[in-house]
């Protein structure tokens, strides 16, 4: 499983990457993405941020990539709790 947390200042290119990470996964919060894994879809994701969104990008804004791996814990809380799956990693 792949996190992606991003703070993008213009709307408009804060919008158009949302929709794009929407392709590869689904929104756990307002700016993270959680993407099913795999090692194409991590790199398409790259790709796209660098030739794409990266040359838009502002000096203060960032995007983090969090691969997860089979040793992770995932801990919910309020809202978050009642939104909880099993998490399945299969090697």
């Amino acid at each position: 499983m792949l996190l992606v947390s991003y703070d993008i200042s213009n709307d408009k290119l804060r919008t158009r990457f949302s929709k794009f990470l929407s392709k590869f996964g689904f929104r756990l919060q307002y700016s993270v993405f959680q993407v099913t894994n795999s090692q194409r879809v991590l790199e398409n994701i790259i790709s796209e941020i660098q030739n794409k969104f990266g040359k838009k990008f502002e000096q203060t804004d960032s995007v983090f990539i969090f691969h997860m791996s089979k040793n992770c814990k995932k801990y919910s809380f309020g809202y978050a709790k009642n939104e909880d799956q099993e998490v399945v990693i299969i090697d």
